[in-house]
């Protein structure tokens, strides 16, 4: 990781021009989709979420909250819908599980009307000394050990939340409005790689700081600093990697309850910044 040289021959790294724009534009997908399906031209909500564990739109469908997003003109996802108390209607889309993914996803959301976009990821532990019990960590940079960012930045350690104020309020706010959420902050290792999470490189992930292990908020940053959009990104750490027996345990709703107050939070600090346009 750190203090490695870049392999020169791989095109991941030699052969991207970051600041060209694509010839392939989300916008292009979703014009074709709509034609293909026969789909109107609604918007999505203003904020969406990315559920890589499904759990989240598993609840809200069980609980009768959840309704299919009949404009979504994603060809490899579906969008479901639901009313955030006081909040308005926010966008959710299960199992959009890696980088690769999470980023496409990201990429149409935004230009089908998102103006802020939230991943809760379960994620595993990596510093020793974190908690047993599930918790958050609010993602301040991730370790770029996938491929996706690297089309979006140059080559670098970490990808960096861009717009770390935004995360300075939620902070605050998660705190003080759910104080018995247990809420760190700090890194994160984005692996595209997860049956490749090897003792020599947890031990690298470690000694960058990382305090758990995840696979999308790399993309997801890199892409939001490239692109200027507002994206903040969770790691829900439930799981020791399956050393444990008993693994895996995300507390009430399968962790969706805790997951969609922390949703709540965050939406709340970001249109006390944001009127309504």
């Amino acid at each position: 990781m750190r203090g490695s040289a870049p392999n020169a021959t791989t095109p991941l790294l030699t052969t991207k021009q970051h600041g060209a724009v694509s010839v392939f534009r989300p916008e292009a997908l979703l014009r074709e989709a709509r034609r293909q399906k026969g789909l109107p031209h609604e918007e999505v909500p203003p904020v969406c979420l990315l559920d890589p564990d499904g759990d989240i739109v598993r609840h809200l469908a069980h609980q009768g909250l959840a309704r299919r997003h009949g404009g979504w003109a994603c060809y490899h996802s579906e969008m479901v819908a639901f009313d955030l108390p006081s909040l308005g209607a926010v966008g959710v889309v299960g199992c959009a599980v890696g980088a690769p993914y999470a980023v496409l996803v990201a990429e149409q959301a935004f230009a089908s009307g998102c103006r802020l976009l939230v991943s809760v990821t379960s994620s595993g532990r990596i510093a020793e000394d974190l908690p047993a019990e599930p918790h958050f960590v609010l993602i301040r940079r991730a370790l770029r050990d996938e491929g996706t960012s690297h089309h979006y930045l140059p080559p670098s350690t970490f990808a960096e939340a861009p717009r770390p104020d935004l995360l300075d309020r939620v902070a605050s706010r998660l705190r003080a409005e759910a104080p018995d959420l247990l809420l760190l902050e700090g890194a994160t290792w984005t692996t595209d790689a997860p049956f490749r999470e090897t003792e020599a490189a947890i031990a690298a992930a470690r000694a960058e700081g990382c305090l758990a292990v995840e696979m999308e908020a790399a993309g997801l940053y890199a892409f939001a600093a490239a692109c200027n959009r507002p994206v903040v990104c969770f790691a829900h750490v439930t799981n020791a990697m399956g050393l444990d027996e008993g693994d895996f345990e995300k507390g009430e709703a399968n962790g969706s309850t805790d997951a969609l107050r922390v949703l709540a939070a965050t939406v709340r600090t970001f249109l006390a910044k944001t009127p309504p346009a």
